[in-house]
């Protein structure tokens, strides 16, 4: 079993745990911070085996349907988990504003603060453990499961604080405000979960600051004239890089092979952490004004 895959299970194993203690405590109680919890703890759980799924499919070899993989499930994926924890922001929302215009008191504040301080620090330990799978693996998935529990953290520390301020001052409309402003800071979390599912299967080029060395690796090469068409992009984790590089047109077709592979050696070196998938189209002169260029850009003689 891959790193990536243990991980959602043991997350889901997790979010389980966690959203019985909360759901229970939650509607015992009647405050909507920790009910706005337990409500995103089932999600989490729901999310993480759907990611289990998502990262299965997406290691799974390229064949003659997909002849790319299917790395970009992991994009589709984040969206999909975005789009259902911005769900899960907007129903918490609806359950504090409830709260505000009917005007429900909270109970049994001491066993649910006992709660969420056990949440808190199973909480911590599983966002250490999927950060380093995260950094280990590359993985899309892991990284958004991570982000999304460390949201998880800090939507806990607020719970426990609503808690402790109502438990003192007997003013129900701290675990509201509490309670809305969790669930706006899980909806703005969502956003940038889509928001970075949506550019993948867009197919954003890399970081300019890594195109950069790129170009640099390319130019420094003996035998190069220069390059052009350079196209990037990441699937999972891996990283697809595209260029068609200009060689001296009395070079020998085998010379220029084994040019191509210094290149592919040297790129893979800038990051050792990538899959790197790489494909260089040899040209012994720079056609790119005759084939490549669109026409509507060509110079008009």
């Amino acid at each position: 079993m891959t790193p990536q895959r243990k991980a959602t299970i043991i997350s889901s194993t997790v979010a389980a745990l966690l959203t019985l203690m909360k759901l229970v405590v939650g509607i015992a109680s009647g405050s909507v911070a920790v009910l706005a919890s337990a409500v995103d703890s089932i999600l989490d759980m729901f999310v993480s085996l759907f990611n289990y799924f998502a990262i299965l499919n997406s290691e799974k070899p390229a064949d003659k349907t997909f002849n790319y993989g299917r790395g970009k499930i992991e994009a589709l994926a984040l969206v999909i988990e975005g789009t259902i924890i911005t769900l899960s922001g907007l129903y918490l929302l609806y359950e504090a504003i409830k709260k505000a215009l009917t005007g429900g008191e909270s109970q049994y504040l001491g066993i649910s603060i006992y709660v969420m301080i056990a949440s808190l620090v199973i909480t911590v330990c599983l966002v250490m453990y999927l950060n380093y799978v995260a950094k280990k693996t590359r993985s899309m998935v892991i990284e958004a499961d991570a982000l999304h529990y460390k949201t998880d953290m800090l939507s806990n520390i607020a719970v426990l604080l609503s808690l402790a301020v109502v438990g003192y001052t007997g003013v129900e409309l701290v675990d509201v405000l509490i309670g809305a402003g969790i669930a706006f800071y899980i909806i703005y979390s969502a956003f940038e979960l889509i928001k970075k599912g949506v550019l993948v299967l867009l197919d954003r080029a890399l970081d300019d600051e890594l195109v950069l060395e790129i170009e640099k690796v390319i130019v420094a090469t003996d035998r190069v004239n220069g390059f052009h068409l350079l196209k990037t992009r990441e699937a999972a984790h891996q990283t697809f890089v595209d260029v068609h590089v200009v060689f001296d047109h009395l070079i020998t077709l085998v010379e220029a092979h084994k040019v191509s592979h210094k290149i592919e050696a040297k790129i893979k070196r800038l990051d050792q952490g990538r899959s790197w998938i790489i494909n260089i189209h040899m040209d012994p002169y720079d056609d790119y004004w005759v084939n490549d260029m669109p026409k509507k850009n060509r110079p008009t003689e």
